[in-house]
């Protein structure tokens, strides 16, 4: 089995096929969980992130190999050195141009596609991986990357639901019903830890305010939107 490896982590035909295309794979697969839920980057996103940085892995270590063996000669006479890892280093420092543009701000104060963006760096370090030869790695983290969009959501969401920390974003008939949600708040028991407001205008028909509150007692947070929601003055409102 070692030297199974070993074969294929020289660069030979067989290996650049089994690298690219396990790249691809890989990436593709984490995509896919990330474009099922409609988000900034999906399927062709992350299998081109993937197979890209395997392709930087591959050809830092040919130029490596070229200038070891049939650039030798040349390399030495113009004092030509390279270093493998410096491509590798390049893609993860650009990396940061695609996330970057999958995060946005929503217009209620609410940052979206962190997740998206660290799953890309995730899968560009992966194809590295690829890029190198080092399988074992491959694997597990494949294998992790997949569990943490898939698996830890669920984890994240119950435990959310059961924190005492809650923000929602509510919106107004009037800037005069803010008072009545603030002593619906207060009867409910929870602290108001920060309030921002929108009086609205414009293009924006309702006045809205994000709230930042703390439960003194557990319960669950539908029930507590819920029961705020009863006032009949407000015409929107949303956990954050």
């Amino acid at each position: 089995m070692s030297e199974f490896l070993a074969s294929l982590r020289e660069l030979n035909f067989l290996s650049l096929v089994l690298r690219l295309v396990l790249a691809m794979l890989l990436g593709g697969m984490i995509g896919m969980e990330r474009g099922r839920k409609r988000r900034a980057a999906g399927f062709r996103t992350y299998l081109l992130v993937s197979m890209g940085a395997a392709l930087t892995m591959l050809l830092g270590q040919y130029l490596f190999n070229m200038q070891s063996g049939s650039w030798a000669a040349l390399s030495e006479s113009l004092a030509v050195k390279t270093d493998v890892s410096r491509l590798g280093a390049q893609v993860i420092n650009g990396i940061g141009f695609l996330g970057a543009g999958t995060i946005i701000v929503t217009g209620r104060q609410e940052v979206k596609g962190l997740t998206t963006a660290a799953g890309l760096w995730a899968s560009a370090c992966m194809g590295l991986a690829v890029g190198a030869g080092f399988y074992e790695c491959v694997l597990l983290a494949f294998i992790l990357i997949l569990l943490s969009i898939r698996v830890l959501p669920h984890i994240e969401n119950y435990v959310i639901e059961n924190s005492r920390n809650i923000n929602i974003y509510v919106e107004f008939e009037s800037m005069d019903d803010i008072g009545g949600v603030i002593n619906q708040i207060k009867k409910l028991n929870a602290n108001i830890l920060d309030v921002e407001i929108d009086r609205g205008g414009g293009e924006k028909a309702h006045p809205s305010a994000c709230f930042i509150l703390r439960l003194q007692k557990k319960m669950r947070h539908v029930d507590f939107l819920a029961d705020i929601a009863e006032n009949r003055r407000i015409c929107a409102i949303e956990e954050l």
